[in-house]
């Protein structure tokens, strides 16, 4: 049966929309797995549709005639969830007024899905493992064993790796349930899926609210891709449906879009940065934070460059001639001398706020009278603070590769595009303006 799965039927039997390879394999490792009683433990982020799975490996199984249980671990309180699992005789606590089954008995010969099984107490663990190695099984209560004979699936959007070394999981547990693993992918990365997930939700909504159905414009596509939707599936079906209920106008845009995602969404950052991330996340990293830690590090770099740059403007290495017309010479400088972070931005040493002076030689002095354009920095004895000429020397390098050309204005002044479109947002450069 391995060798015939047939993904697409699968996605059709269980609704299941997405073309990822990473999904496609995450369900022919529970069709294969379907016809074993192996464990199975399906790990994934909260909303990534974890529970699809537990019901295919049920149904391609030979127990798909008998009984299929799913209980949320999470939602049960901590006082009764053995009672609720295994059963309890009458009289065994307060409330208990007859003997009552449990779910491990009611699902015998079945299936029985454990979702957020990271949740459950360190007692019920143990009670756990026991019907995982032998198929018993005690009712509170109750002073003799019953047997059953169910396949467990767990499922949690917890590192049960770490909640192990927290002494908050048992790794014989672990090592029990985690017979064959199953990871769902988050949505972020199958972003190409997420388009095709929201026509289908507003298609859902437009049919239950008999409506017309929302159409995404291509702007609007890209948008839905480069979000990185945190709250998964979940979080996308929920913005359809809001969308679908609130716009009037059918055709969606990519800013209508933005009007629906959080301010300071992690994927609103400029393409430049997301592209990174991107690039990031493909080499594997084992975490976001590892991630973070890379940007914030290029980042620290791509600003030493700048400021070394800037120092020798200030030491006179670089000149800045009448009629800018040395600006080739700025904007092509390799900044090589070390600068220490005190000289320019430092904290304890040096003022952030104090001027350059641009002085070119063997030019006449300016008569103190006489009135000098602040943004004139071809005359002399002009005096601006460090983040004026900071913002002048991206201005000039924007006027003279184009706006449209930030990667060659960005190698000229020595930083990588991302810090240039990081100091366009910071001084306020208006790009419009230049264009013009």
């Amino acid at each position: 049966m391995a060798n015939n799965i047939n993904i697409r039927q699968v996605k059709q039997r269980f609704g299941i929309i997405g073309n990822s390879p990473l999904l496609d394999r995450a369900i022919r490792t529970a069709v294969q797995v379907a016809p074993t009683d192996l464990s199975v433990l399906v790990t994934g982020e909260s909303g990534a549709g974890k529970e699809f799975f537990p019901q295919i490996i049920h149904q391609y199984s030979s127990r798909k005639h008998n009984p299929y249980i799913a209980v949320n671990c999470g939602a049960i309180p901590e006082g009764t969830i053995d009672s609720e699992l295994f059963g309890h005789k009458k009289g065994s606590f307060t409330g208990a007024l007859a003997d009552r089954k449990g779910y491990f008995e009611e699902a015998d010969g079945g299936t029985i899905f454990l979702d957020e099984v990271g949740e459950l107490p360190l007692s019920t663990q143990a009670r756990l493992l026991r019907v995982l190695e032998t198929g018993e099984f005690i009712a509170v209560g109750a002073s003799v064993a019953n047997k059953t004979d169910v396949r467990i699936v767990a499922a949690t959007n917890v590192n049960l790796i770490e909640a192990v070394q927290r002494g908050k999981f048992r790794e014989d547990l672990l090592f029990r349930l985690n017979t064959v693993p199953i990871v769902i992918p988050p949505l972020r990365e199958r972003a190409e899926d997420a388009p095709l997930l929201f026509r289908k939700f507003a298609s859902d909504s437009a049919e239950k609210y008999c409506m017309p159905t929302l159409r995404l414009s291509p702007e609007a596509e890209e948008a839905v891709k480069n979000y990185r939707w945190p709250g998964n599936i979940r979080e996308l079906r929920n913005v359809a449906e809001r969308m679908s209920v609130l716009e009037e106008e059918r055709t969606i845009s990519a800013e209508t879009i933005r009007k629906y995602l959080p301010e300071n969404a992690f994927q609103d950052l400029h393409p430049v940065l997301l592209s990174h991330v991107k690039e990031q996340e493909s080499n594997s990293f084992t975490s976001e934070r590892e991630i973070l830690y890379q940007v914030l590090f290029d980042m620290k770099k791509d600003m030493n460059e700048l400021k070394s740059l800037v120092q020798g403007i200030m030491d006179g290495q670089i000149p800045v001639s009448q009629g800018g017309h040395d600006i080739d010479q700025i904007l092509h400088h390799s900044a090589k001398s070390p600068i220490s972070t005190d000289q320019i931005f430092g904290t304890s040493t040096s003022d952030t706020s104090q001027p350059i002076t641009y002085i070119e030689p063997h030019e006449p002095e300016v008569d103190d009278a006489e009135i000098i354009p602040e943004d004139d920095l071809s005359r002399k004895d002009v005096v601006l603070p460090i983040s004026e000429a900071e913002a002048e020397l991206v201005r000039r390098a924007l006027v003279k590769f184009g706006p449209k050309n930030k990667k060659e204005a960005a190698e000229a002044l020595g930083i990588s595009e991302r810090t240039l479109y990081r100091k366009i947002k910071e001084h306020n450069i208006n790009i419009d303006e230049i264009e013009g």
